[in-house]
């Protein structure tokens, strides 16, 4: 299917070797305070502030491009606008407030705001949510194509490559990394655009060789689709890794200017990552399986070398998030379960303790995503029902959390994330058994958050009349 230079082959190669070489040199001065290990004592400066939020937040880099290649344009209005507005509300409402709580994780500002129980039910949401298990297919899908081995073997592989160096130094190996892979992810799609220019044309090549519908804003999706995906994008509020960076910048100024740089960044990735995407399914109109649009593209556009350099841009795209995910969800078995446990503990005994419990916990999400991965071979399909699920659980009561006069009692607060997921999470399950037809012809995200904001509006009104 894909055919590569040696040069092209080492490129790959030397970019794994690099990767897992910066992640164990950070390790080498990894100390033993959760701090550190959790949140990098707290020291990211706006450069790296910038470099690992847009590098983290956009993984999804095969599952663009099967979505561009079949929808056109409006990939950039389904997983790009939304994204961009959601960002820039969390940085104006939501950064400073993070970082000015010096907290480590979401479950911990449910625990500060509500009390034990909900604290552990946000938990074990936000550990689903997380799930890296978009990214292990992915990256599992991108090493089968270039080494030629099973699906398996390839997600098995590069998934414990990930996990080997993020345990060696934690937060503080992810964070580095991701610094290379920011440079290495614009490198490799700033490559490929020029090429297909030059051999294919400019728009009227587009014009000429694409569907109509490929142009327009929509793609011929409906406007309940399209809403539902920026309701999905509600995701950004509760996302960990956000609030993860937030919690780790070196003061709350830096948190705000850095998710605004980002969304820019993001905002000129995403041309990049769509002007190929129309460039593959005008060149390449016949093929079958539109996951691989960018890698076929790459195969009729690029010569070796800048073909090596792009591949390590979509290696370093998928494997930065990938890597940032596991992390987080390694953090919410360590911290926020297994610590949460222990807080009764002494600080010392509770602080190596949840250092080792999370180095577990790297372990336990790693094997947890690669099942999800191989058990919804779709990444797409993977997004939608992992958002879909958990988003209307979380979203009321954290953003609550943040806000005095918002915040609800703990019961409540309790009630809402467990019917809102819960319901939600029901009506998806009673969609796939009927053909993914989902009750009453409503989005499965609706009902869970119209439930959640319900049982919100009543718990205020109940604290009013008391």
């Amino acid at each position: 299917m894909v055919t590569f230079s040696f040069v092209d082959i080492l490129l790959i190669l030397a970019y794994f070797a690099v990767v897992v070489f910066i992640g164990f040199r950070s390790g080498r001065k990894e100390k033993t305070q959760t701090e550190e290990y959790l949140l990098a004592s707290r020291s990211l400066t706006l450069p790296v502030f910038v470099a690992t939020l847009v590098s983290t937040w956009y993984g999804g880099i095969l599952g663009v491009g099967e979505y561009s290649y079949q929808y056109g344009i409006s990939n950039w209005v389904i997983f790009g606008v939304p994204y961009y507005f959601f960002a820039l509300v969390f940085a104006l409402t939501l950064a400073k407030k993070a970082r000015e709580t010096n907290l480590a994780t979401i479950p911990d500002k449910l625990f500060q705001a509500y009390d034990a129980k909900t604290s552990l039910l946000g938990a074990i949401l936000t550990f689903v949510l997380v799930s890296p298990a978009p990214y292990v297919l992915m990256l599992g899908v991108l090493v089968q194509l270039i080494f030629g081995v099973s699906l398996l073997a390839a997600i098995l592989c590069s998934t414990f490559v990930t996990v080997c160096y993020i345990y060696a130094g934690g937060f503080r190996s992810d964070v580095n990394t991701n610094i290379a892979e920011f440079i290495l992810m614009f490198v490799g799609f700033a490559i490929i655009v020029p090429f297909a220019y030059a051999k294919f044309g400019g728009l009227n090549f587009l014009q000429t060789n694409l569907p109509p519908l490929h142009l327009t804003w929509h793609g011929g999706h409906s406007l309940q689709f399209i809403l539902v995906w920026f309701f999905i994008a509600l995701w950004t509020l509760v996302d960990p890794a956000f609030h993860q960076r937030c919690y780790a910048a070196k003061d709350g100024a830096t948190a705000q200017k850095g998710i605004i740089l980002s969304t820019l960044c993001w905002f000129v990735f995403d041309f990049f990552t769509s002007t190929a995407g129309l460039y593959a399914r005008a060149a390449l109109p016949h093929l079958q399986q539109p996951v691989f649009a960018y890698p076929m593209l790459a195969e009729v556009t690029l010569p070796s070398v800048a073909k090596g350099i792009f591949y390590v841009g979509m290696l370093a795209t998928i494997m930065s998030t990938l890597s940032s995910l596991t992390f987080i969800g390694a953090g919410t078995i360590g911290n926020d379960i297994i610590g949460r446990v222990l807080s009764g503990e002494r600080r010392e005994i509770r602080e190596a303790a949840v250092t080792l419990w999370t180095k577990v916990g790297l372990i336990i999400t790693a094997a947890f995503a690669v099942a999800l991965a191989l058990l919804i071979p779709s990444v797409v399909g993977l997004w939608y029902d992992i958002g879909t699920a958990i988003i209307p659980g979380l979203l009321i009561p954290l953003i609550s959390s943040y806000y005095e006069k918002m915040k609800i009692s703990p019961g409540f607060a309790f009630a809402a994330m467990l019917f809102g997921c819960g319901i939600s999470t029901g009506w998806l399950v009673w969609g796939q058994f009927h053909g993914g037809h989902y009750l009453l012809l409503v989005e499965p995200m609706y009902p869970g958050l119209l439930v959640s904001v319900g049982i919100w509006f009543v718990a205020k009104v109940f604290k009013k009349s008391v």
